[in-house]
């Protein structure tokens, strides 16, 4: 399985590929600064996340328009929990998003951001989970007519 971190980024020149049309740049549920940890470099990033449909995108600059090419994208459909992390990093605001085969770290600027964070991502988790089950339901049942 590839990893999350690369799931959606596209080489350059090809824009927006990847993100079943989400339109990052219009409306985010949910915008802000976080730390991310790298993949493979172990060190802390400063990025801006937009939480938009289920997909959690990140950017090197906060100004965002239909032009600009996210960094990554996360699906938090196929995230399991996000919960606070202070413990595991040993770092104050910090907070983890787990799916089967690997657990991202953030670190947000306050304690606030982080559970507003938290909150909102849990939402999406929820929300976009159940979306899938339920159309898999009704698929389902449109064939077995």
């Amino acid at each position: 399985m590839a990893s999350l971190w690369r799931a959606a980024t596209g080489s350059a020149g090809q824009s927006n590929e990847g993100y079943d049309g989400v339109e990052f740049w219009s409306n985010p549920e949910r915008t802000g600064w976080l730390l991310k940890q790298g993949e493979y470099i172990k060190t802390w990033r400063r990025r801006w996340f937009v939480l938009k449909q289920g997909k959690l995108f990140w950017f090197k600059e906060s100004t965002v328009t239909r032009g600009s090419q996210p960094r990554g994208v996360i699906p938090v459909a196929t995230c399991l929990t996000v919960k606070g992390a202070e413990d595991v990093l040993n770092k104050q605001n910090a907070f983890e998003l787990s799916t089967r085969s690997e657990t991202m770290y953030f670190i947000a600027d306050s304690e606030k951001e982080k559970e507003d964070w938290i909150n909102s991502i849990g939402r999406s988790i929820v929300q976009h989970s159940r979306s899938v089950t339920d159309n898999e339901i009704v698929d389902y049942d449109s064939n077995s007519k």
